[in-house]
């Protein structure tokens, strides 16, 4: 018998394990202003989203106003779904509660949708809460979908998320239950239960950048960054096309390493770096150190040249390392005059 009860997780141990996954909108520094090119989705996730957490007594007056309990953003890896989601924890002041499959895998038989049910009952507590289910389609999967027919403990579980999502449904016309939302986020929207996507009536597609979101995207990652006057960005947006916005931040992050090398490699430059620490650690930090340290701005030839021991940044639907055809690294070297 002790060994039962041993073996079965308290109250308080289910609900610390769920905690472990909470943020607080203050710790979270993600904000609409850190996203580029999603403008026009951005104002449909203020309406659909972020005014229901922050004003429910308007959407309580009427049935017909009744906010959704579900809202699903698909598209391709790297297109900032992730980011979307904290953004909109952070604009709403929502308690932000980033579950996993393996927050809510135990190996003992029934914790599981203990867990599940921690969850809901956390999210009640520190309302607004947005529980964000990223991979949705990992825990959420279609029933007999690939992977052969479904595993007793995770029909369980799914039965039990499902169960305790509809009582926020039915208990909708209380401000609490209008304060919590679950938010998905996928690349395999297919591959989802349709029982899940019918709670979630409510679906984003997040697309790879066209030309001109990836023109902001660029603008916003180099905002702070020295660039040459001669580096057109418009160009750059131009002949990236497939690229993610995450593969856009990796060519950024390599392009502004190369002056950085640069100056690592050339005599007395890590003599340098190691003075200017030691200054900084010393509070001694003199306008001439400052000076020494200073890197070239970046051009259009950083963003092209890789190191051979790099792969360089891939377009979504790329296998590797096969090259793109537009990719920035196939750009002739007339391009770069």
């Amino acid at each position: 018998m002790n060994s039962v009860v041993a073996k079965t997780m308290t109250d308080v141990q289910l609900t610390g394990t769920i905690a472990s996954e909470i943020i607080s909108p203050n710790d979270i520094s993600t904000t609409f202003s850190d996203i580029g090119g999603l403008d026009p989705l951005i104002t449909s996730l203020r309406e659909t989203i972020i005014y229901p957490l922050t004003h429910p007594h308007l959407f309580s007056t009427s049935s017909l106003l009744t906010a959704p309990k579900g809202v699903l953003l698909y598209g391709p890896p790297g297109c900032g779904k992730s980011m979307l989601a904290k953004a909109l924890a952070k604009e709403s002041n929502a308690t932000f509660i980033n579950i996993s499959v393996s927050t809510l895998t135990n190996k003992w038989y029934g914790e599981s949708n203990k867990l599940v049910h921690a969850v809901f009952s956390l999210a009640r507590r520190v309302a607004p809460a947005i529980i964000f289910v990223d991979e949705i389609d990992c825990f959420l999967r279609e029933r007999g979908g690939r992977g052969g027919g479904e595993h007793e403990v995770t029909g369980m579980m799914k039965a039990e998320w499902m169960t305790q999502w509809d009582g926020l449904l039915t208990s909708s016309g209380t401000e609490t239950s209008q304060q919590i939302l679950v938010l998905g986020a996928t690349n395999r929207p297919n591959d989802i239960d349709p029982a899940i996507l019918r709670r979630m009536p409510k679906r984003f597609a997040i697309r790879l950048p066209d030309a001109q979101q990836r023109l902001k995207i660029l603008q916003l990652m180099l905002r702070n960054t020295a660039v040459d006057p001669s580096l057109s960005l418009e160009f750059l947006a131009e002949r990236t096309d497939g690229l993610s916005g995450s593969d856009l931040h990796e060519l950024c992050r390599n392009a502004a390493m190369g002056p950085l090398k640069e100056y690592m490699r050339r005599e007395g430059g890590l003599e340098n770096l190691k003075k200017l620490s030691e200054a900084k650690a010393d509070g001694l930090l003199e306008t001439a150190a400052q000076e020494e340290f200073k890197l070239r701005p970046l051009t259009l030839r950083d963003f092209v040249n890789v190191d051979g021991d790099e792969l360089p940044p891939m377009g979504t639907n790329d296998p590797i390392p096969v090259p793109r055809k537009g990719k920035v690294e196939e750009l002739e070297i007339d391009d770069l005059s």
